[in-house]
């Protein structure tokens, strides 16, 4: 276990339920468990011997083509890999994923509309339907060409100016503060006679990089704008960090990871010396308020997946549900027309426009969409990737597995030994993928670790190859070579490589 210290410190125990089990305190009232508190002495010495990282690279470990374990989907792999129900889920649950999913595909409408229980949309938006945005479960893109940026928009968003506001990041009660004419996030649509916020610019330089062996790379810098402002200019202090839609599947997973086992692998403040300072993320739930580890985001701004989905629905859809029950969505005070508009709240089935159930289908299909089983694991090409991987230092934050805590909510993710590859910790990636954007503890350098579990399909799913958060990197080669700062280390060694062993470890990473 990296050492935790400044901030993470041992505190005696406070709970019979966690009787001769230490407690991690990361902040002045929150505590997590040191050590897996749903294991007996003997399974954590089993767990700790199956996700103990391998020396061997001469065939494939056992189960490592299961990447989700019991929950992985063996269907064919085609352009629906990314869409199918975890595969230990019961016949109930299989029935609740589908509704979930009809509810995921659902194209909601203005209000008033004759199609109740549908409208509510906006008045401002980025997208109709959670699928327009993770099109087949799957990753969004830049807009290229004709495309348009439905799977992508900018968080707007500003740090603490006042001693009260740094007292609201410093609790954890807020992750930042937004503009306050636009709100948390650019919505380039609007419901009919009601118009729009602005739109993304982004513009691209191409950046040329050599590797030891003379082949030269181009990466595409961007830089990013916004234009036709509809409603007077943004606030000089309000910084634009560009995300696309991260794929879907394992979320339930990820969700059931104890803990314990993620602050293992912290190291804020580098006491090991080895390059990377993995900061965990601490944010409130938004149901209960109580301080949770983040993990999902790509600054691990939610702890759950409901709360992932409440904050999409309104985010992102302007459908106001149980956890953020704001009818006209990302609108502020200043935009007084859009407050007007009328919302769709149907008082028969709920105070909000997507009360539950919608909001608990919707959360358990993303919960439940199957990490595919992995594509020829003992291939001798993948076997030398994968051992370079290990080798480069890539592990050092791409955790490759862990096995999920035994009391998780859903049996289908419990006990099941799970091949994510991230520590789900932020990490300073360097000024090059630097938004300059705080959210929560995390600075404008910081990102949590992708998992890269199914990165592989992609292009089979999605029908392209942009990956990190905006879609600069046109394919792994340049995702790899824009990592920087504690990552710096293992891009200069995939640089180093000479053709074949790159061209191996990206046959490993096209096989997860």
């Amino acid at each position: 276990m990296r050492a935790l210290k400044a901030s993470l410190f041992l505190l005696p125990i406070l709970s019979s339920a966690l009787l001769l089990t230490p407690l991690v305190a990361i902040s002045e009232d929150t505590r997590f468990p040191d050590e897996r508190t749903d294991l007996s002495p003997k399974d954590r010495k089993r767990v700790a011997s199956v996700t103990r990282p391998t020396k061997d690279f001469s065939k494939a470990e056992n189960f490592e083509t299961m990447q989700g374990g019991a929950a992985t989907t063996k269907a064919i792999v085609n352009g629906d890999a990314f869409s199918h129900f975890s595969a230990n889920l019961t016949f109930a649950e299989e029935e609740e994923f589908k509704l979930g999913n009809a509810l995921f595909r659902k194209l909601w409408v203005s209000s008033p509309s004759s199609t109740q229980a549908s409208d509510g949309l906006g008045p401002l938006f980025n997208a109709r339907a959670c699928q327009s945005c993770h099109l087949k479960d799957g990753r969004g893109h830049p807009p290229e060409g004709a495309a348009d940026a439905t799977s992508m928009f900018l968080r707007l968003a500003r740090p603490a100016r006042t001693e009260e506001e740094r007292t609201l990041i410093a609790r954890h009660e807020a992750l930042n503060f937004p503009d306050l004419t636009y709100g948390k996030q650019l919505q380039d649509l609007a419901v009919p006679g009601l118009k729009s916020e602005g739109s993304m610019a982004i513009s691209y330089e191409e950046v040329q990089m050599t590797l030891a062996d003379g082949e030269v790379v181009s990466l595409r810098k961007p830089t990013y704008s916004v234009k036709d402002l509809s409603y007077g200019p943004l606030d000089p202090d309000v910084t634009l960090s560009p995300r696309i839609a991260p794929p879907m599947i394992g979320m339930g997973l990820i969700q059931a990871i104890h803990e314990a086992d993620i602050l293992a692998n912290a190291d804020p403040d580098d006491e090991d010396g080895d390059g990377i300072s993995g900061k965990p993320a601490l944010v409130r739930d938004h149901r209960t308020r109580e301080l949770k580890l983040g993990r999902f985001g790509f600054k691990a701004q939610n702890a759950s997946v409901r709360d992932q989905s409440a904050s999409a629905f309104v985010g992102d859809l302007g459908i106001s549900n149980p956890d953020a029950p704001f009818h006209h969505g990302d609108c502020t005070s200043a935009q007084t027309d859009c407050f007007a508009r009328a919302s769709g709240v149907q008082e028969r089935l709920g105070d909000t426009e997507a009360p539950d159930p919608v909001l608990e289908l919707v959360t358990f299909y993303s919960e439940n969409l199957a990490v595919p089983a992995r594509r020829e694991p003992g291939d001798t090409k993948v076997l030398k990737g994968k051992e370079l991987f290990y080798q480069s230092g890539c592990v050092s934050c791409h955790t490759p597995k862990f096995v999920t805590r035994r009391d998780a909510e859903n049996k289908a993710h419990a006990f099941q030994l799970i091949w994510p590859y991230s520590d789900f910790l932020l990490h300073d990636m360097g000024e090059g993928l630097a938004d300059g954007q705080e959210v929560g503890v995390a600075n404008g350098r910081e990102w949590r670790t992708q998992p890269l579990w199914g990165i592989g399909l992609t292009e089979t799913v999605n029908e392209h190859t942009f990956f990190l958060h905006d879609g600069r990197a046109r394919n792994l080669t340049e995702a790899i070579l824009w990592h920087g700062g504690e990552a710096e280390a293992a891009r200069d060694a995939f640089a180093s490589l000479n053709k074949d062993d790159r061209t191996a470890l990206l046959a490993f990473l096209e096989s997860l």
